[in-house]
């Protein structure tokens, strides 16, 4: 199973605390630095020093680490028009020498779109799914040749395409709990399929909508990546375990019950309930990021029994 690192810089992290994450990530031989794509704090506190954007986050990442996989969980579709994002992320890619991956979502967080003055459309949904085939179909179209789109909310005219990704097709992830139009769209556009913070059984009831939904349309189900994302707090004993749940404000007890919580051999055996549902990567949301000795521990005495 692949663990990847998933971080809410909303919360309040700035660049410098995002890149030592992220070189942590990449020493200490994660899969990936995945982040949210958010402008506004969550909850209580300040939030201080302010937002970061993710894909000016991920493109100063794309130049100092060399091996991670980087990514969102999940773009706000609403924050950025799909032409300009697909030359974001193809740019991105490039910078980092074909290491990106993009997680797209309908966004849902009014709040902060009414902070920001970003529109907040009522259609969202429909929205997503002419996005994902701007930006597929304009990665995808040759060199030399042009691209035109004529949807309901957006339309291209004879887009040269450029630039180019790294690689042929950049990897998409789509996610959610959606028991209908989601499965349908990761069926016909997702890489992989991400269920956000369910429980075993509620990702196998999604992970089976989505397999359905990938035959009906004619794809082998086997043929997406299955993943979850949960937050995850570990320690080497109860106290330590304690002490990480309330400094990012959390109760153990329910941490256990809807994350990845407890000692090393607690983390593994839930992952491997996980796995067992067809689940081979998981997202950890960490979110007390001045904490590197917890990767460091989850490293050594989590990721070390994986295989």
């Amino acid at each position: 199973m692949d663990l990847r690192i998933f971080t809410e810089p909303q919360q309040g992290a700035d660049y410098e605390t995002l890149l030592a994450v992220a070189r942590a990530t990449e020493e200490l031989g994660f899969d990936a630095f995945f982040r949210s794509d958010h402008y506004l704090r969550m909850g209580s506190g300040d939030g201080l020093p302010g937002p970061t954007d993710a894909w000016i986050t991920l493109a100063g990442l794309a130049r100092e680490t060399k091996r991670i996989r980087l990514g969102t969980l999940m773009t706000a579709g609403t924050f950025r028009l799909p032409g300009v994002l697909a030359i974001q992320v193809a740019q991105v890619d490039r910078m980092s020498g074909g290491r990106v991956e993009l997680g797209l979502g309908a966004g849902w967080f009014e709040e902060e779109h009414k902070a920001y003055g970003i529109p907040f459309p009522k259609e969202r949904f429909g929205r997503l799914e002419e996005q994902l085939a701007i930006l597929t179909g304009l990665w995808e179209t040759e060199v030399g040749k042009t691209f035109s789109y004529h949807g309901e909310y957006y339309q291209l005219t004879d887009s040269p395409a450029l630039p180019k990704p790294a690689r042929s097709r950049i990897p998409v992830l789509i996610g959610g709990h959606g028991a209908s139009r989601t499965p349908r769209l990761a069926a016909r556009y997702a890489d992989e399929f991400n269920i956000p913070f369910a429980s075993v059984e509620d990702s196998d009831r999604q992970f089976g909508r989505v397999r359905t939904a990938a035959e009906a349309a004619g794809r082998p189900a086997g043929d997406l990546v299955y993943s979850n994302a949960l937050v995850v707090c570990v320690g080497k004993s109860d106290a330590e375990v304690a002490r990480r749940a309330a400094a990012i404000g959390r109760d153990v007890d329910e941490l256990k019950a809807n994350g990845l919580a407890g000692s090393p051999a607690e983390v593994v055996d839930k992952l491997g309930r996980y796995a067992a549902i067809g689940s081979s990567r998981v997202y950890l949301q960490v979110l007390d990021l001045e904490d590197l000795d917890h990767l460091e521990l989850i490293s050594a005495r989590v990721q070390s029994q994986l295989g």
